[in-house]
């Protein structure tokens, strides 16, 4: 374990209710229909794809590109307000920074909704930054790993990546990580490049080496 690649919404903070929320405010205010079952279904997907997907399941006359600036403006405006860290994920992020394990966040969310929550870290907590606005494929496809890795230098292979969600972790295996599964709002399957933990609370950089030795 060369480098720690870290996902975002669910994994590092979260605010995957500050998502689903907006998109039952939209619904209201535009007259279209939704459900918790729709809202976990875009869990992990890239922005534009969750736009169109709730473009047609909310059936709202609205295009992707103006759910996805609608739900930003949303979400932005809570977490400016607060920022609901996961369990022991500040403490393993500082500590593998201490002892020198490079990180980057890949993360399906824009920049202008990461800005606001990397403002609250210190200078250089992460090497790298790709968002879901840098890539041309978002997750599950490899890009954003490969994208992640290539910017510091290393193989994925030398990277471990820590997921909450079936795409996200499709798309870290797909770019040759292993991933540590931490489920949060959804499920999460067994699969190859897999492990799993219920919680990062109490994990270190060692215990994280450990658990991700293939």
């Amino acid at each position: 374990m060369k480098a720690v690649l870290w996902d975002m919404d669910g994994t590092l903070v979260d605010t995957e209710p500050y998502w689903i929320a907006t998109e039952f405010e939209m619904a209201e205010k535009y007259g279209g229909t939704w459900s918790e079952e729709h809202a976990l279904n875009l869990v992990g997907k890239a922005l534009l794809d969750s736009g169109d997907y709730i473009r047609v399941h909310m059936d709202i006359d609205r295009t992707p590109q103006q759910i996805v600036d609608e739900l930003l403006d949303g979400v932005v405006a809570r977490v400016e307000d607060h920022i609901p860290w996961r369990p022991g994920a500040r403490e393993l992020l500082e500590d593998l920074n201490a002892q020198g394990v490079p990180c980057a966040l890949v993360t399906m969310s824009w920049q202008r909704f990461v800005d606001p929550i990397l403002a609250q870290m210190r200078a250089g907590t992460f090497a790298s930054v790709v968002t879901g606005d840098r890539v041309e494929f978002g997750k599950p496809h490899p890009e954003p790993y490969l994208t992640a890795a290539a910017e510091l230098g290393l193989a994925p292979e030398e990277c471990v990546a820590i997921e909450d969600s079936n795409t996200g972790a499709k798309s870290a295996v797909a770019a040759g990580c292993t991933v540590l599964c931490v489920p949060n709002h959804v499920p999460m399957l067994e699969g190859e490049g897999r492990v799993f933990a219920d919680t990062l609370s109490g994990l270190d950089t060692d215990g994280l080496r450990t658990l991700t030795t293939r």
